[in-house]
């Protein structure tokens, strides 16, 4: 209670901020929009979303109430076209620096969010003195009005929500794009440089050979003995290049057998850890691949290690990878010692790589895919209740019984003028009462039918969200 009331106490202090603050904001406003004096919106703006950010946060610490920040995605720099101009709307600009400030200028007043700020900001001081009160007599429950207060006006709104995805899948295409075509770039330089060369060699000692089979046909011999050493070289090389595009044992084995292959390649000594019941999407399984085989390349050429433990298993729907060497250590995706693509290459799946690797070692690199495997398998699915699964029964053994003997049946014997009663219910009330007795057993039965149906789907509804609609976002390359 005496916390809540230091808290209570921190809030009404804080009055003493946001009165000179809201006067500041609205004199920045008035002198934007009243005299013209368009440079102050952005100070008004940061100062406004500065106090408002710190309040989310606050929020969020004290009484658990997460606020997101509802705020545009930042416009994009103006992109230079053909001619080295710079278009803004119908106007060209030689330099970016116009069409940058008009960008910011629409993205700050077209944002609601920087309205709803200033609102808060002018109205927060009012707000906490009307709960004052409240905060004296029931501190705990004033706080919570208070937060449900902040979390209407400050938190982020479906279109500030769509937006945030769209510019993070617009950052995923990008860097997904950027992935494949260095990707592409290695598989050209490693055919022209290697493959290429060899076949090239090949064709002029073969020309070699043509020259000398009748003059010298010892010579000619020995060239072939050499132009088959080559191709042997190069067919070894064009499989190497097969398998740095996707291997042959990743498609036909999966991700456990891959990696398992991969160790015994690797000239460290891997002990590789696997705790998949059922296989990751092709795309996953060829991500996770590549960034293992990226890091123990790494341990090995650049890192000087000796043993390496590679472990792949999941934790819910979320795949997690660890690759942990004895090697010296320093590893920093900033170098750009391939970590940096790994991390473009996992962003394509929102993967996060954690990289701890003190100088002397071990290295320590974690990934982890969220929301990457199939749901059916992906931790222990919440069972059915025994009373819920005893209700579902009932309601199909019993459902039957109102919707056709007492409903659908009585309801024609009533239509044809059966005098037959039987053991019909309905025909037993008084005449104005049949027709609504018998309209009521049949939707009692069909909502009997219909409960037992959903009490099982809303009880798992994610996995029946999840297999009615898989979650595969796939991206064009």
């Amino acid at each position: 209670m005496l916390r809540r009331y230091v808290q209570v106490a921190a809030l009404l202090a804080l009055i003493l901020v946001e009165v000179p603050a809201a006067v500041v904001s609205f004199s920045l406003l008035v002198l934007t929009f009243g005299l013209g004096v368009v440079p102050l919106l952005p100070l008004q703006v940061r100062l406004a979303r500065q106090v408002a950010e710190h309040r989310r946060r606050l929020v969020g610490e004290w009484l658990g109430i997460r606020i997101d920040s509802p705020y545009l995605p930042k416009p994009p720099p103006p992109q230079r076209q053909a001619d080295g101009m710079y278009r803004s709307h119908r106007t060209l600009y030689k330099s970016p620096r116009v069409p940058a400030w008009n960008d910011r200028w629409k993205w700050l007043v077209t944002d609601p969010a920087t309205w709803r700020d200033c609102v808060w900001l002018v109205l927060d001081p009012v707000v906490k003195l009307g709960l004052l009160p409240l905060f004296l007599l029931l501190p705990d429950r004033g706080l919570r009005v208070y937060g449900m207060w902040c979390e209407l006006v400050l938190s982020a709104t479906a279109a500030s929500r769509l937006a945030g995805q769209v510019s993070h899948l617009q950052r995923v295409r990008n860097l997904a794009a950027d992935t494949q075509s260095a990707e592409m770039r290695r598989i050209e330089r490693d055919l022209h440089d290697g493959t290429q060369a060899r076949l090239v060699a090949i064709g002029m000692t073969l020309g070699a050979v043509e020259q000398l089979v009748d003059t010298d046909p010892a010579a000619a011999k020995a060239l072939l003995s050499k132009a088959k050493e080559a191709s042997s070289e190069t067919l070894t090389e064009l499989r190497t290049v097969i398998r740095g595009i996707h291997p042959p044992v990743l498609a036909e084995r999966g991700l456990a057998d891959a990696v398992r292959a991969l160790a015994i390649d690797s000239p460290l000594r891997v002990n590789v850890d696997v705790d998949l019941p059922h296989r990751p999407e092709p795309p996953v399984e060829a991500a996770a691949y590549f960034a293992i085989s990226e890091l123990l390349s790494n341990a090995a050429r650049h890192g000087g290690a000796a043993t390496a433990t590679v472990d792949l298993s999941g934790n819910g729907s979320d795949l997690r990878i660890s690759v942990i060497d004895d090697g010296m250590g320093g590893a920093d995706p900033a170098k750009g010692s391939g970590l940096m693509g790994i991390e473009r290459r996992l962003a394509a799946f929102d993967g996060v790589l954690a990289v701890n690797s003190p100088p002397g070692g071990p290295t320590t690199v974690t990934m982890n895919m969220p929301k990457v495997l199939p749901y059916h398998w992906a931790g222990n699915l919440p069972k059915l209740p025994r009373w819920k699964g005893v209700l579902v029964v009932t309601l199909w053994l019993t459902a039957w019984c109102p919707l056709f003997p007492q409903g659908i049946v009585a309801g024609i014997f009533k239509a044809i003028g059966f005098e037959e009663k039987a053991w019909f219910l309905a025909l037993y009330m008084p005449e104005p009462w049949q027709w609504p007795v018998i309209l009521f057993m049949i939707a009692l039965g069909c909502a009997m039918y219909l409960t037992a149906t959903l009490l099982p789907v809303c009880h798992n509804r994610d996995r029946w969200w999840a297999e009615a609609t898989p979650r595969r976002l796939w991206f064009s390359r």
